[in-house]
């Protein structure tokens, strides 16, 4: 019957400042517990600041594959890691290359020169050489740059035929509506999710967003194989003005999963919180995800998880892979 409180603190993307941030959240608002942080070079940082003052750290949509890989205690992750995100994307390039023959079989890899995009084109390599698909530009940039004109004329200059983007916010618009100015469009764009899904970059690009497609670990139309998902979303839609997206579903998710162990733990000091993080077991059934289960491994990881591959279009994402559970057909190619 506890309530909980939330206390809120802006990293502003700066891992010193969230380091900075997460020790005052700890030493002086005295927290039982951090989610967070959206970027994966903070959560780097503040992942160690929690195991020092062993205090469980909940990386809410944070997913860069090496943050589990550190031997932390107090580190969990319910959603998925990019890992697991790409190899779904190049299993739905291989449905793309079946379906669509002829297509799909070279790739450019546009990423931004942070542990997001580090670890995500580190992936994305290994994963296309395994694959024989071809990586016909690499295209590394400076996030938040000022302009994109010379990466852009690189993508068009290689033609690939799908571009994988791991981008935030600002560098998704900028990416989007440089290729529009340069008359660019290859036949299909996948994202690594992040900035690609946000309402922000929706209401910049408008119909320039219109077939892009994005991994996600949540997208709403999965509410009809998810009866609580419609509620939820209606509560949430009340007091924020807009619907549930990949990344905040995955932070309300990881509020929960939080909560639980909590109330399971009946103590509010980090050991005991994270020894019932540790014990957690919520069937995909319970939750507003598309996944089996919630419990972690001895690195933090929730590995129960089945990420799905959506769609923009007709002014929201749809899902359209696997079969199983689109909504939606596949629109290819791009626009």
């Amino acid at each position: 019957g506890a309530k909980i409180r939330l206390v809120f603190a802006d990293h502003q993307a700066d891992p010193q400042k969230g380091r900075a941030e997460a020790e005052r959240l700890i030493t002086q608002d005295n927290v039982s517990a951090l989610i967070g942080t959206y970027h994966s070079s903070v959560a780097a940082v503040v992942s160690q600041v929690a195991e020092r003052y062993e205090v469980p750290f909940i990386a809410a949509e944070s997913s860069s594959p090496s943050l589990h890989r550190k031997g932390l205690k107090y580190f969990f992750r319910p959603g998925p890691h990019d890992e697991m995100y790409s190899v779904a994307m190049f299993d739905f390039i291989k449905y793309v290359q079946d379906k669509y023959p002829g297509t799909g079989k070279t790739i450019a890899l546009f990423y931004e020169d942070t542990l997001f995009g580090n670890d995500t084109s580190k992936v994305q390599k290994d994963l296309a050489q395994e694959r024989n698909i071809e990586i016909v530009a690499d295209v590394k940039y400076r996030a938040s740059s000022p302009s994109l004109s010379s990466e852009v004329q690189l993508l068009k200059g290689s033609n690939p035929d799908i571009i994988l983007a791991t981008s935030y916010t600002t560098d998704a618009i900028l990416l989007v509506r440089t290729m529009g100015e340069l008359g660019f469009k290859p036949k299909g764009i996948i994202s690594q999710n992040g900035g690609f899904i946000e309402p922000a970059f929706l209401s910049a690009v408008g119909s320039q967003a219109n077939g892009i497609i994005s991994r996600a670990s949540f997208v709403l139309d999965l509410a009809t194989s998810r009866p609580s998902l419609k509620a939820v979303n209606e509560l949430y839609k009340k007091r924020s003005g807009k619907d549930l997206n990949d990344n905040t579903a995955r932070e309300l998710m990881a509020l929960l999963v939080l909560a639980d162990a909590i109330n399971r733990a009946a103590d509010t000091k980090g050991p005991a919180i994270e020894a019932a993080l540790r014990s957690t077991s919520i069937p995909g059934s319970s939750t507003i995800m598309p996944w089996d289960r919630v419990s972690f491994g001895p690195d933090g990881q929730n590995t129960s998880i089945r990420p799905v591959m959506m769609q923009y279009g007709d002014g929201e994402y749809r899902t359209v892979w696997p079969d199983s559970v689109a909504t939606r057909p596949l629109k290819w190619p791009l626009g």
